[in-house]
């Protein structure tokens, strides 16, 4: 049983954080540099794919690598040429490299030209309550060519007990709505409803702090257990309390 109080606050939260300030210190801004609903989608999910690490340093290579492909994601996606490629190759965040990346052009136009864009895959495959079972469903259409087995480990699979942080995050934002002007909402075909709260170090330990997850492994029953108690908060749009859980965590200390 979640309490008035606790609700009371958590919604307070919300309302603190989803503005358009948090977008100065979060890699969500890469995407807001554009308006074409495919550059918006590839640079999220390239941007959300090395989502871990410093802020600021995801946000500089985030940066970088849409420099790289020329500030027009889509663009270069379906009409790299092989010399394209080779520029990408000294590429590098953290583990992700420039052969990863090179990868994962080559996947990103397979998902376009083959089956209907990344959109289509996620709602093909969505439950009327999770997307869960979408992104495992995902991640195999995404390996779908000849690949280097470490690039796999650059998308999670919940079905394999993963949180699937990064991804739930790209999830979050293109399926969100875009009122208070930070998520984007440009996925009609989804609803907020059947989102999962992108849990991490941060947000996992607020919310055990305020008893929304016992479960002490941030791991996909974890993603369940507060998938539960969010949908008990707002069972039409849970994963907004994530801004609430991110902001206590990041910016207060929590």
């Amino acid at each position: 049983m979640i309490s008035a109080e606790l609700h009371e606050f958590l919604d307070l939260k919300v309302e603190e954080y989803n503005r358009p300030f948090f977008l100065t210190s979060d890699p969500i801004q890469i995407p807001h540099t554009f308006s074409l609903k495919q550059d918006i989608e590839i640079s999220g999910f390239l941007t959300a794919t090395i989502a871990w690490g410093n802020r600021k340093s995801i946000i500089n290579n985030a940066t970088l690598l849409m420099e790289l492909m020329d500030r027009a994601p889509y663009q270069f996606v379906m009409e790299h040429t092989d010399k394209d490629l080779r520029s990408l190759q000294a590429y590098v965040h953290r583990t992700f490299n420039g052969s990863d990346l090179q990868y994962f052009m080559a996947a990103l136009k397979h998902l376009y030209t083959n089956h209907d864009g990344m959109e289509a895959v996620f709602s093909r495959h969505a439950q009327k309550s999770t997307l869960q079972p979408a992104i495992t469903k995902f991640k195999e259409y995404f390996f779908e060519l000849p690949h280097e087995q470490r690039t796999k480990k650059h998308i999670s699979d919940p079905a394999k007990g993963s949180a699937a942080k990064r991804i739930n995050m790209f999830l979050r934002w293109m399926v969100r709505d875009a009122t208070t002007g930070v998520d984007f909402g440009i996925w009609k075909s989804l609803n907020p409803s059947q989102l999962s709260c992108p849990l991490d170090v941060h947000s996992g330990n607020v919310a055990r702090k305020l008893r929304l997850l016992t479960r002490k492994q941030n791991d996909a029953k974890a993603v369940a257990e507060l998938d539960a108690n969010l949908r008990l908060l707002d069972p039409n749009d849970p994963v907004k309390y994530d801004f609430a859980l991110f902001g206590l965590g990041v910016f207060e200390k929590f």
